[in-house]
């Protein structure tokens, strides 16, 4: 009896074909779970949904409550008049209004030092639903309002997506640079700043080479990017992915499925880095958030 069966390169492709197709399945499950931490995360009632404002400080005094006339405006359910922040000297200080019942830590404050989020977190006030504190962006102070009954909040219904594709999870090579490469970032409202560079991803698609380079932050990589679908189907202020550290074989997995729109494509009360020119990409990189359609512009603030 003449027997068939099938040649081992054959059972190797196969083999070779099912392993992928399993791998594919998992990196789709792990995708989905990323991105129902994301959704959560948005919604969440500290989330970047619930900014309320964001206001820069002059030297020396600057009122605060809801009235009109205060440089620090906070919403409407405020009180008129609240107190006064005072910066000076590289440090802010509150100073608030009798009866005004504001907590930090939940003890009542009537006046004290505020210590911005530059080295970590920042002094906390609260009032009702709102939190505020102290942001540093170089020499500049801010006051960011939080309120977790935003608007913003109540009527988030997700962010849409491009749908899963394996072909845009890219094992990426790494560069590493020695030393370190500084990169001259930009922010949103205009600032620019020094941020260290470690290396760079470089990656084939269509059989083209690319190169991105990323920060690092703490045991992550951080890549603000944008591409041909910039300003058209996805945020005009570029996206964010962060990626574990390259392996000890010099390779980093880059899943652009994992793009998403920074804060400040759900707000104007943020001060996101915009992407580099390395990080310009000629290509549509057609996985990730797509533009948020119910992205919020605060009334009546201007940034300066």
């Amino acid at each position: 009896m003449k027997r068939f069966g099938i040649p081992a390169i054959g059972i190797l492709a196969l083999a070779s074909t099912l392993y992928a197709s399993d791998m594919a399945a998992t990196h789709r499950q792990e995708y989905e779970a990323w991105h129902k931490s994301r959704m959560e995360s948005l919604a969440s009632p500290d989330g970047w949904l619930s900014l309320a404002g964001l206001y820069w400080l002059n030297p020396g005094d600057n009122r605060f409550g809801s009235a009109e006339e205060n440089p620090v405006r906070f919403p409407d359910k405020a009180p008129a008049h609240m107190g006064t922040f005072t910066l000076r000297d590289g440090k802010v200080h509150v100073s608030l209004l009798p009866g005004t019942n504001v907590t930090s830590g939940g003890k009542p404050v009537l006046q004290m030092y505020l210590e911005s989020d530059a080295k970590g977190e920042p002094t906390m006030l609260e009032l009702g639903t709102l939190k505020w504190f102290v942001i540093q962006r170089a020499d500049r102070f801010a006051i960011r309002i939080k309120d977790k009954e935003s608007p913003a909040l109540q009527t988030f219904k997700g962010v849409p997506t491009y749908p899963y594709d394996e072909g845009w999870r890219m094992d990426a090579k790494w560069d590493r640079y020695d030393p370190p490469k500084t990169l001259q970032v930009t922010n949103i409202v205009g600032q620019k700043f020094e941020e260290e560079c470690p290396g760079a991803y470089v990656f084939q698609k269509d059989g083209k080479e690319y190169r991105l380079e990323p920060t690092r932050e703490g045991n992550e990589l951080f890549l603000v990017f944008s591409d041909a679908t910039t300003g058209r189907d996805t945020y005009g202020g570029g996206r964010f992915i962060y990626t574990d550290l390259p392996d000890s074989t010099g390779h980093v997995v880059l899943d652009f499925n994992r793009a998403y729109n920074p804060p400040c494509a759900f707000t104007a009360w943020a001060t996101c880095p915009l992407p580099t020119a390395q990080n310009k990409l000629a290509i549509k990189v057609e996985a990730g958030e797509k533009l948020n359609p119910n992205g919020v512009v605060a009334p009546g603030h201007t940034v300066n």
